[in-house]
Formats: C-alpha cells, structure tokens, sequence
C-alpha cells in the first residue's frame, strides 16, 4: 500500500505537513496586517466623531490631553459662536 508519506517510493514524505503550516502562516500575517492598518481605522477609541465638526475635534484633542482645560473653554466659546446649534433669541 502506497501513502502519499511513504517517501521511500517517491512520495513527499514528511514534508507534505510543511504547506498547511505555511498557508496559517501567509493568512494569519495577512489578518494582522488587515487589522492593523485597514480596519483599525472603522471602530475604536483615539477617533473624532464621525461627523468631523470642529468642536468635535476640540473636544477629542481636550479629552486626549492635547489642550488644558482654559484653552479648551476659551477655544469652544469662539467655536460655538460659528459652529455651535443657533440659540433662542438669535435672528435665523
């Protein structure tokens, strides 16, 4: 009876176990390298809010310790004026 690791008779012999080995190998480098770059980038902390808006990303750099707290207040009170949702009394 000939088995493909009978390599005596001109079979792969033992390593024929290699290839599975070195397919895990290329997949799982594959994964990793996905997950580091491409879909680091969908989910997580250290991320702006999706809408992008500049008192978002004020309050990302406040919150990451980019800013101290006066500069933060001084910076959203300018930014409100522009940004900021329309208060009651202002002419729309």
């Amino acid at each position: 009876m000939e088995t493909l690791a009978h390599f005596g008779d001109g079979g792969p012999g033992p390593w024929i176990l290699l290839f599975p080995l070195i397919w895990a190998l290329v997949i799982g480098t594959g994964i990793t390298l996905l997950r580091r770059t491409v879909w680091r980038g969908r989910r997580g902390p250290g991320r702006p809010a999706e809408d992008g808006s500049p008192i978002s990303v004020l309050g990302h750099r406040f919150a990451s310790g980019e800013i101290d707290e006066d500069e933060y207040w001084r910076r959203l009170s300018v930014l409100d004026e522009q940004f900021g949702r329309p208060r009651k009394g202002r002419g729309v």
